[in-house]
């Protein structure tokens, strides 16, 4: 009978394994037939003359000892070079590998919830929302962010080979996390925060900090799943000093990685002086209400968000303070009761601290692909919220019609989604039709117009980026560049001026200057030109 119970529960896993890759390939099986995008895909892809030369010793050497385009993540640029190794410039294949990696990533999810808390229907449901919410699409359907998919992978080994070394600690088994850690480093240096998750794991569902020996067994490690209001009791604070030391291996490493991602987005940082330190913060605790909302609902989700142009609205801050503050103080009030609340609100607090504004990088307010791996916290803490409620009222019909209606609603919301991001002009255009004045979609779509042939209409997407953000340096050139395509060379001179007065990057004032250069050939001005040329 024991053996009957064994297979039967393998028999479960295997079909939810084929049910979460069905419908992760169901809503991002269209990418397949998608092309690049001008948004980093160029920089991280095709005009990467490192990637195109293919997977050989020379990339290996220089995806380990270079930072380009202000990060330092050598596994995801060889994942890029083996992708032009397989698929060249076909754009199908390079997708391909990022469906594959995110249904990777999902399965291990399932299998370590499960194997944490042996809760299969509940780490199933965490599982399928995490493949298919829309907040995903952009991690997914993005070529170039690449690493986000595949540090999730990496993060969801580390995990499961946690729990091999809670099952019995020794040595060599905690290597394996140390250094499954590392690789997902390289993959991408937001993962700093993964020992802080373990740590919540131990709390719950490891139990950790309150039991020196852990249940071990097929089944589950710790306390039950279902935490029985009561259940659960105060820490030993010796148990919980002795987990942080065990981390320090993990830390030491988290230091490395965020001294060489600080080196290597030196000029990405944005300096205090062009974003207040208190204006960071008041985003950050937007950006915090913002990914919940978005997260509930799904809608109006764009590759770029702009900062306001005047102030952060001083109401939406102070609610987002108080619901903050709101929901932590119920959070440690009920952790007793409900001790997956705690792990699953601080797992999603903590996880975005390194990419929540406070240290900026790039001018975005706020970015799908930042809730990649945060949410699942969010995911955890509600999904067993609700199904101990709905098991309070005997009434698991109506659990099982609407988590059957949850996935239906996001899988389509994500299909949609998905099909915003097949071309760089639809992925532009539907960014303006959701936020009008939004500079970074009227520059893109004026490149996209002006590679067309079609002057006017780039010129004024350019002028309208420009008129939204005067001090981009990019824009100014940009639209200089158009400007002179149509001849108007005097206006394109005095952009391209107003560009390198606000370019810092020495390489790409050398490109404007150029641009310059070729303005002043037309109005022939020859010893101008060359001056320019030189520089």
């Amino acid at each position: 009978m024991f053996r009957d119970q064994i297979s039967q529960r393998s028999l479960t896993i295997v079909a939810v394994c084929v049910f979460l890759a069905a419908i992760t390939w169901l809503v991002f099986g269209q990418t397949l037939g998608h092309g690049f995008v001008d948004y980093d895909d160029p920089q991280y892809v095709y005009d990467n003359l490192e990637v195109t030369s293919g997977l050989s010793l020379h990339g290996i050497t220089w995806a380990f000892t270079h930072s380009y385009y202000n990060n330092w993540h050598p596994l995801t640029w060889l994942t890029h070079m083996l992708d032009w190794e397989l698929y060249e410039g076909k754009p199908g294949g390079h997708h391909f590998t990022n469906v594959l990696l995110h249904t990777v990533g999902v399965l291990l999810l399932f299998l370590v919830v499960a194997q944490m808390t042996g809760a299969l229907w509940r780490s199933a449901f965490v599982a399928a929302i995490f493949a298919i919410h829309p907040l995903h699409v952009e991690s997914v359907a993005w070529i170039a962010e690449r690493k986000d998919v595949l540090s999730g992978v990496f993060f969801m080994l580390t995990l499961g080979a946690y729990i091999r070394y809670v099952h019995r600690q020794t040595l060599g088994r905690y290597a394996v996390v140390w250094i499954l850690f590392a690789c997902g480093l390289m993959c991408k240096p937001m993962l700093v925060t993964l020992p802080f998750v373990l740590l919540l794991l131990d709390y719950w569902p490891l139990n950790r900090i309150r039991n020196e020996r852990l249940e071990v067994g097929s089944r589950r490690l710790g306390v039950s799943s279902q935490s029985p209001s009561g259940s659960y009791g105060e820490p030993r604070w010796s148990l919980v000093r002795h987990l942080i030391l065990e981390k320090v291996p993990l830390l030491a490493l988290c230091v490395v990685s965020s001294v060489i991602t600080l080196l290597a987005q030196g000029d990405a940082i944005v300096s205090i002086s062009r974003l207040p330190f208190w204006w960071r913060l008041n985003n950050a605790f937007l950006s915090y209400v913002v990914y919940v909302r978005q997260m509930l609902w799904p809608f109006g989700l764009v590759p770029f968000y702009t900062y306001p142009k005047t102030a952060l609205p001083g109401w939406e801050v102070a609610l987002s303070i108080v619901l903050l503050i709101g929901i932590t103080a119920a959070v440690i009030a009920l952790r007793r009761g409900h001790p997956y609340l705690v792990t699953g609100w601080f797992w999603y607090l903590g996880m975005l601290v390194p990419v929540i504004g406070v240290v900026q990088v790039g001018s975005q307010a706020h970015a799908d692909r930042y809730t990649y791996l945060p949410q699942i916290g969010l995911y955890l803490a509600l999904t067993w919220m609700i199904a101990d409620l709905a098991k309070a009222s005997r009434r698991q019909w109506i659990l099982t019609a609407a988590a059957t209606a949850v996935i239906a609603f996001l899988s389509w919301s994500a299909w949609i989604q998905g099909s915003y991001w097949r071309e760089s002009e639809p992925l532009w255009k539907h960014t303006l039709a959701v936020t009008p004045n939004n500079e970074v979609a009227h520059n893109h779509l004026g490149k996209l117009f002006l590679e067309k042939g079609l002057i006017d209409e780039a010129i004024a997407h350019c002028q309208a980026a420009v008129n939204s953000l005067p001090n981009s340096p990019m824009f100014q050139a940009d639209l200089g560049t158009a400007l002179l395509r149509k001849g108007l060379t005097d206006e394109a001179i005095l952009h391209f001026q107003k560009a390198m007065e606000l370019e810092p990057n020495r390489t790409e004032r050398a490109k404007v200057q150029s641009n310059m250069g070729n303005a002043l050939l037309q109005k022939g001005l020859t010893d101008e030109a060359i001056v320019h040329f030189r520089q």
